[in-house]
């Protein structure tokens, strides 16, 4: 079975879909990312959807579920490099995707991950200070 390899670059995880997606492929995906956020203690998930011409209402829903999860493990989700028709198949599906940020390339991502992990310490932080 095919699997989509997750880089780990320091406290972030990143996935970069280079095939076609197809269902079984996005479950595979949600379940080795999750326990990569596990295993790593990861901080940042950021998924490059650049070689991605369509998506379904089905991937669509596993990308938005993947956010949630990452969420839930303590992670922030920026999804980067989705095409136009990509952009325009989600909108008329009427997929939100919530809990995900985008970002045009993958080192404006990255920069984005990086601002929402520092803010996130900063507030941890103050919390435990204000006891």
């Amino acid at each position: 079975m095919d699997r989509i390899p997750i880089l780990k670059m320091g406290d972030c995880l990143l996935v970069t879909i280079q095939v076609d997606m197809h269902d079984q492929l996005a479950v595979s995906l949600q379940e080795d990312l999750t326990a990569q956020i596990a295993k790593h203690a990861a901080r940042g998930v950021l998924i490059d959807i650049s070689s991605l011409e369509i998506v379904d209402s089905f991937i669509g829903r596993m990308l938005a579920n993947i956010a949630a999860m990452s969420r839930v493990l303590d992670a922030q989700t920026v999804l980067t490099g989705m095409q136009p028709a990509v952009a325009i198949t989600l909108v008329e599906l009427g997929m939100s995707l919530p809990g995900i940020r985008t970002a045009l390339n993958v080192e404006r991502g990255m920069e984005l991950l990086r601002g929402y992990i520092q803010k996130d310490d900063g507030l941890q932080e103050s919390d435990g200070s204000e006891e």
